[in-house]
């Protein structure tokens, strides 16, 4: 959004907020600016505040909260000293219980406007752990000359800086009680101009560092490093370059890095940037909610789109004829094929396919499945399912991160293909953030 700073008009205004918006803020509409729609940060429905405008825009305007004149019930004190300036978490504010509430309508509004559709039933949202649960994200990091000193954190809301952090509560503790510690160690280094982010994520039994760095690094911040990675129990890998560049510094052969998913008695193991959910507990309940859910039988065959690692895919091989998953990205695919092995299934199998692209002659898309499954990014599934014979699947279970694109899908899906939507609900990922990830049931109409 393009924004006039030069029409910002800073004179202090009270407003009544009526909603809240899908980002975590405020919804005003402001008496003598003929109604025009005002999003303010650090507000919440049903409040009155002053407050400042920050954005100025054709369609809207953006503000800040200055003083909460009459606050909601549910408003609760942040427990982050960095709330309000760190835009990692936007809903601190916001009491626990009603933060997936809101998140639950945001899934219903999208729902409604974009797909036109409506769940016949609504599902009851899930939750787990809502501080220290982050196993995986990444850590900005800038020097900072007028500081002089070195920040190690996430974007402020203003993404233009990085937020200097001494802590994140919501990050696993033996990473987010060391963020401090970190910015003072990498402002130590001879190359901490040349470190714009460090990578961290954390398996059962031990948590890797990755640091992405622009220039080599002397042998001096090597053993520096190493000592750091000795000193705090984290393996430290380092990244000069793209994906294929990312290597072990110490130990030098890496270690192993893994979860378990008990219920299923499957273990699946990873590397240091591959994408695994961040929240340990929500997934091992998501798992369970999205197997339960699809209502796959021992003699089915199912399709697991977008699959990754396998962390549906295995789970679910343990109950069914066979599994196949499809994922984009060709090393998580090996990885879940040696998972599988691992694992001791033979009953999954693997492919790599780009699934926006034309996948009607792939070899997997012409087999016969009963039931589907499907996890994709933020831009939906709309290019695979377009594609699909939709007709074979008696259900599906769609696991989504962005409620705009499921919403979409699933308009596609009811009014274009007649699929009913039974059931639809959000799920708590990410606590504290804005955040909405959902789940969606379909059945043959």
């Amino acid at each position: 959004m393009a924004r006039s700073r030069s029409r910002i008009d800073k004179t202090p205004f009270q407003t009544d907020i009526l909603d809240l918006s899908h980002d975590g803020r405020g919804v005003a509409r402001r008496e003598g600016e003929g109604g025009k729609v005002t999003f303010v940060a650090g507000a919440l429905a049903g409040e009155t505040v002053m407050a400042e405008q920050t954005g100025k825009s054709r369609h809207f305007d953006e503000a800040r909260t200055l003083e909460v004149l009459q606050a909601s019930p549910h408003r609760v004190q942040p427990r982050c000293p960095h709330f309000g300036v760190c835009a990692g978490c936007v809903l601190q504010h916001l009491e626990e219980g009603q933060q997936i509430v809101a998140k639950q309508q945001v899934l219903m509004d999208n729902l409604a406007r974009i797909g036109h559709v409506s769940p016949a039933a609504v599902l009851p949202p899930l939750v787990g752990d809502s501080w220290g649960y982050r196993r995986k994200g990444r850590f900005s990091v800038r020097r900072v000359e007028k500081k002089d000193k070195t920040l190690v954190g996430f974007r402020e809301q203003d993404p233009r800086f990085v937020a200097d952090l001494s802590q994140c509560l919501t990050v696993i503790p033996e990473i987010g009680s060391r963020v401090a510690v970190l910015a003072a160690f990498i402002e130590g280094l001879d190359g901490r101009r040349d470190i714009p982010q460090v990578e961290f994520i954390g398996g059962d039994a031990a948590i890797a560092l990755t640091v992405r760095h622009l220039q080599p690094l002397s042998e001096a911040d090597r053993q520096a490093w190493t000592a750091f990675g000795q000193a705090h129990g984290f393996a430290i890998y380092l990244q000069p370059g793209g994906l294929e560049s990312v290597h072990p510094l110490w130990p030098a052969e890496g270690v192993p890095l893994s979860f378990a998913l008990p219920q299923w008695d499957v273990e699946l193991a990873f590397r240091p940037l591959d994408f695994i959910q961040v929240n340990a507990k929500l997934n091992q309940k998501m798992i369970a909610h999205a197997l339960a859910l699809l209502d796959a039988r021992p003699d089915e065959r199912v399709l697991d789109l977008f699959c990754g690692l396998g962390n549906f895919t295995l789970p679910l091989a343990r109950s069914v004829r066979e599994v196949v998953g499809v994922e984009g990205e060709a090393g998580l695919v090996a990885r879940a094929k040696e998972n599988a092995q691992r694992n001791g299934l033979d009953n999954a199998r693997f492919f790599a396919a780009d699934l926006t692209q034309d996948q009607r002659e792939a070899p997997w898309m012409r087999q016969g499945f009963d039931k589907l499954l499907l996890d994709p990014p933020r831009s939906g599934a709309i290019d695979v399912l377009q594609q699909l014979p939709l007709k074979q699947f008696k259900r599906i279970v769609y696991v989504s991160c962005h409620p705009g694109s499921l919403a979409r899908d699933a308009g596609y899906l009811v009014n274009d293909q007649g699929f009913t939507l039974v059931s639809a609900g959000a799920m708590d990922m990410f606590p504290h953030t804005a955040h909405v990830e959902s789940i969606a049931v379909f059945e043959r109409g």
